[in-house]
């Protein structure tokens, strides 16, 4: 056998021993099966059921997409107030989305004009639900200036339609958020054709849809009329088809609906504001942004625009907007949303037009060197509430709870529908290193612990507070007058505690030092401005980024 005949055998035998080994060796494709057990997925007969059809996370109504980070937060250039609360530390944020503008005028009244529909205030027993929803809109008036134009009309009028909604509490805004949520995921199961259609124009006081009602509790939702709840032409079909009841709703597995709409954490709200994204290369700062657009200055740069300010605020003393025919700002009061230019995520008015506020409780300082991740003071963790036959409480028209705040206003902390929340208990917290009861607030900051002289070895049984070590030795308001059984000073004085919220960004009534995202200010939860609104959040399920990184190169 000449040399060339001995190479094609050797050859022809390595090939037949590769075909052999691979054969004995193939790998089954599990794509429609699953990897835990080898059944076949979403078959008839029943098994595991997956949504393959499911690709990411959709953008809610109103909202842009803002990818998560690093960043510095804290860092401010000028520190007017000499109050040191913002000192530089390291975050990192995840993925979530937020409004694109400040929740709007209209964007509430149609709030108000639902709440007005389902709960009559014509009805004694509804009527504290729509005034304990209503902005404030007396916070326009002045001992020395007349304003009774916009406490008339600012709200309601057409002509401020578009512009940003203020004389709103922070408990306003997350009650807002909440119904926004509802509203949204309930039009989501409409076009679905999973409820019945056009319902939501119908529903009774005590037939109001929740979220969390659906998702925890379906039968109940909808004041448990299943002809609403299961009306749809997709959830008769399906009913046909099911074994059980299993599959009759929609459930969190389905990804079809929202997560919940919220006032964005301090982190979120100055990581969007900012920006970075414009001065990134190669994951390293190229320059430093005092504001939400690139460079040091307030006015535009640009040759078509050179000169205009860019952001609505006050730039002197007794000037609001510059003079008549050439306006800096083109603003006195708020100003239209979208009338300046967004920032690199897309986002408009992060700096000026109205502060915003956001869901933090406010302390003087950012723990970081607990957490540095999502960072979040104001966890409250609750549960929902079961009843004795072991099914979920959910609020009826009797069972509304209403809280009468510090300026004697009184609202509604829940609605009809919802689902009872009680705070966690020790079924919770049991042997967990991460949490260990509901309220945590106060952690490391303002609690027993915190104290100067706390001690934390020997003490078996807790001890009463001893006023002298108080974290905030400041005049009690818990009376309705200030008690001074702490701080004889009428001087010295401190709005800090556990019912004041974070707001930020400057707004048309303030300079331009307040414009610096990095800037934090506080405010009483209960309370409102002519100069604060909102804007609401959404938190990010799933991949970090929308689009699939690129090489540079």
């Amino acid at each position: 056998m000449n040399l060339t005949k001995k190479l094609a055998f050797r050859l022809l035998i390595l090939l037949l021993t590769t075909t052999l080994f691979v054969g004995c060796n193939k790998t089954r494709d599990y794509k429609d099966s699953s990897r835990a057990t080898g059944w076949s997925l979403n078959s008839k007969q029943g098994g595991p059921q997956k949504n393959s059809k499911y690709q990411e996370q959709e953008t809610g109504p109103g909202l842009v997409f803002v990818e998560g980070g690093t960043f510095t937060m804290g860092r401010v250039q000028d520190d007017p107030m000499h109050d040191w609360n913002n000192t530089p530390n390291q975050q990192h944020v995840q993925s979530f989305y937020m409004d694109e503008t400040e929740v709007t005028n209209f964007m509430y009244l149609q709030y108000l004009e639902w709440i007005k529909e389902v709960f009559p205030p014509n009805n004694e027993n509804y009527r504290k639900i729509y005034e304990g929803a209503l902005p404030d809109t007396l916070v326009w008036r002045n001992r020395l200036g007349y304003n009774e134009v916009m406490t008339n009309n600012y709200l309601r009028h057409p002509a401020y339609a578009e512009y940003p909604v203020v004389g709103v509490s922070w408990l306003q805004a997350v009650e807002f958020s909440n119904w926004r949520t509802d509203r949204v995921n309930e039009l989501i199961l409409e076009k679905e054709g999973i409820t019945s259609r056009n319902a939501r124009y119908e529903v009774e006081p005590g037939q109001t849809f929740s979220t969390e009602t659906y998702l925890n509790a379906p039968t109940q939702t909808y004041g448990g009329n299943d002809s609403i709840t299961r009306g749809g032409k997709r959830s008769k079909s399906i009913e046909k088809r099911s074994k059980d009841s299993t599959n009759l709703y929609i459930q969190r597995k389905d990804g079809l609906l929202m997560p919940s709409y919220r006032l964005p954490t301090e982190a979120e709200w100055e990581y969007a504001a900012i920006g970075l994204v414009s001065v990134r290369n190669f994951n390293a700062y190229r320059g430093r942004k005092k504001y939400p657009w690139d460079g040091q200055y307030t006015r535009s740069g640009k040759r078509k625009s050179r000169g205009d300010q860019l952001a609505n605020f006050k730039q002197g003393d007794g000037d609001y907007g510059g003079i008549a025919g050439w306006s800096d700002d083109g603003a006195d009061i708020t100003a239209e949303i979208k009338t300046y230019q967004p920032n690199d995520f897309g986002l408009y008015d992060m700096s000026g037009n109205v502060a915003e506020w956001v869901a933090d409780v406010y302390r003087p300082i950012v723990d970081d060197e607990f957490n540095d991740f999502n960072y979040f003071r104001g966890n409250e963790y609750t549960k929902n509430a079961i009843d004795e036959n072991g099914k979920v409480k959910v609020v009826t028209m009797d069972s509304i709870v209403f809280d009468t705040l510090s300026n004697g206003k009184v609202i509604a902390r829940n609605l009809p529908g919802e689902i009872l929340q009680v705070p966690v208990d020790e079924n919770e917290t049991f042997l967990r290193t991460q949490f260990s009861k509901s309220d945590n607030i106060n952690y490391r900051d303002g609690d027993k612990a915190s104290t100067r002289n706390f001690q934390s070895f020997g003490e078996e049984e807790e001890e009463e507070e001893n006023p002298n070590e108080r974290m905030y030795n400041s005049p009690d308001y818990d009376t309705g007058a200030a008690d001074r059984e702490y701080d004889k000073s009428s001087s010295r004085t401190s709005m800090i505690n556990d019912n004041v919220r974070v707001y930020k960004g400057g707004s048309w009534k303030d300079r331009d030092y307040w414009l610096d995202p990095a800037q934090r200010r506080y405010y009483p939860e209960d309370m409102a401005t002519d100069y604060i609104g909102f804007r609401c959040a959404m938190s990010r399920v799933g991949s970090k980024s929308i689009r699939p990184k690129r090489a540079r190169h």
